[in-house]
Formats: structure tokens, C-alpha cells, sequence
């Protein structure tokens, strides 16, 4: 008895290291798994392959640490251009990493209400989905319509398919170069694969700050009080980082508006 009984535990321990063995494998490759699945894609293959030194060494100059871990992207229609932010941790400040010039638009100032308008839409969103065969080259979905856009859009075709993306041209996106295109997919990638499940994303009608920029705003909406209304919305949003660098905590009431709480 005593001779099978210690067979007996040898076979248990032996399934129990191998199942250990098993489940640490696959943690592992879990953590790594959706940058590695990225790279499976030639496009980002070749963007890596292209980029990533040089986004290392402009990391290590602005005293950064690679790779990215939290990041946060803001985009101007009218000043067209899109920022972008990062952070070693959580607990610090945003500091501005690099600003693209957004290379064309289409529609107006204003929000994004209705399928075909061409309208880039305006408000609070985050990256949803990652296109790595885009056929704008490479492309970072936003969730439009969100939260918001789904009480004051149209309710039965509010419109879809946002991306920022490269290749230049738009029919309602926010378009920048390839070459740009391709460092903010690698930082988007890092994040993601670092644990950031929903990278934010910032679009406003204008750059608050800019004074030129305001007096175009307040001259194209002096006739639409909702827009006003909306627009001031934004705006303290924008101020608030613009003070503390970092964001406050956003929702939307049963109206579809935005509302803003310090942290």
C-alpha cells in the first residue's frame, strides 16, 4: 500500500507542475500577446522595424520611459493638429510628447449627428479598435457614437466608422501622414499591450487658448445656442487639463450632455 500510495502522489505532483507549468506559459504570453499579434502584420512589422529606435531615443530625451504606458491624444479641427501625451505612471503629470499636423478635414465646426453628414465628430472618446490592413494604411477606430452621441445624434443612422488613420484624405476621419500614422500606431500598441485599455481621445472644435482660433468659434456659433452650450462643455474639460495635466472625470447626463468632475 505504502509503495502505491507514493506513486500515487508522484503522478499527482507531476500533473500539478505540468498544469503550473501550463498556466504560467499562457500568462505570459498573455501579457505579450497583443503586441505580438501586431507584429504579425507586415505593416506594423515594418513600422516597428522603422520607428521604434527613434521613438526610444526621443523618449529617453524628454526623460520618458520606454516603452509607453499611458498616453492620452487630443485633437483641434479648426488649428488641425493632433497631440499626443504621455506618462511613466499614473499618479504624474501628461507631458506633451509630440503634436502632427492633421493633414486634411472635411466638414465643419461642430458635432457629428447624422451617417453621411462628413462631420469629424467633437466630444470624449477612446481607441477601440487597431486596423492594421486599414486601407488608409494603418488606422485607430474611435467608439463613436458614444454615451453622448447616442441621445443627441440620430437615432437610427448616428453614423460610424471614425478612425484617425494615414493616407492623407477623409470623408469625416482625422487623417494625418504614414509616416505619422505609424509612430502613434507603435505608442498605441505599447500602451495597450502595457495594460491601457482605453486610451483617450479628445476632439475640440478649436484650441481653446488660441485667440484667433476662439473668435472663429464664437463667430460661427453666435446663431446656435445648443452649440454654444456644448462647446462650453468642452471647454472645461480642456481647461481643466490645460491646469492640471492630467483629466477629470467626464460622464453624460439623461440629456446627452457632458459633465465634468474634478478628482
Amino acid at each position: 500500500m505504502v509503495r502505491k500510495d507514493r506513486i500515487l502522489y508522484f503522478r499527482t505532483m507531476k500533473y500539478l507542475l505540468a498544469a503550473f507549468i501550463l498556466l504560467t506559459g499562457s500568462f505570459v504570453s498573455a501579457q505579450n500577446s497583443f503586441l505580438d499579434n501586431q507584429r504579425v502584420y507586415p505593416r506594423v512589422a515594418s513600422a516597428v522595424k522603422s520607428k521604434e529606435d527613434s521613438l526610444k531615443k526621443q523618449f529617453a530625451a524628454a526623460h520618458l520611459s520606454w516603452p509607453v504606458k499611458d498616453m492620452y491624444v487630443r485633437s483641434f479641427k479648426y488649428d488641425s493638429q493632433l497631440e499626443v501625451w504621455v506618462r511613466n505612471h499614473k499618479n504624474e503629470p501628461y507631458k506633451l510628447f509630440k503634436t502632427y499636423k492633421i493633414c486634411a478635414l472635411s466638414g465643419t465646426l461642430g458635432p457629428k449627428r447624422i451617417e453621411g453628414d462628413y462631420q469629424v465628430p467633437e466630444g470624449f472618446y477612446y481607441i477601440n479598435e487597431f486596423n492594421p490592413k486599414s486601407m488608409y494604411h494603418l488606422a485607430l477606430g474611435l467608439n463613436y457614437p458614444n454615451a453622448s452621441d447616442k441621445l443627441l445624434s440620430d437615432s437610427v443612422k448616428p453614423g460610424s466608422d471614425i478612425y484617425i488613420h494615414g493616407s492623407c484624405i477623409t470623408v469625416g476621419c482625422i487623417p494625418i501622414q504614414n509616416n505619422q500614422i505609424e509612430e502613434l500606431y507603435i505608442l498605441a500598441s505599447y500602451a495597450r499591450n502595457q495594460g491601457q485599455d482605453f486610451i483617450p481621445v479628445h476632439i475640440y472644435p478649436v484650441r481653446f487658448s488660441n485667440e484667433r482660433s476662439q473668435e472663429y468659434l464664437s463667430r460661427n456659433s453666435k446663431e446656435d445656442k445648443d452649440y454654444q452650450k456644448f462647446s462650453t462643455r468642452l471647454k472645461e474639460v480642456y481647461d481643466y487639463f490645460e491646469s492640471h495635466r492630467k483629466l477629470p472625470l467626464i460622464s453624460v447626463n439623461k440629456k446627452g450632455e457632458y459633465t465634468m468632475f474634478e478628482r
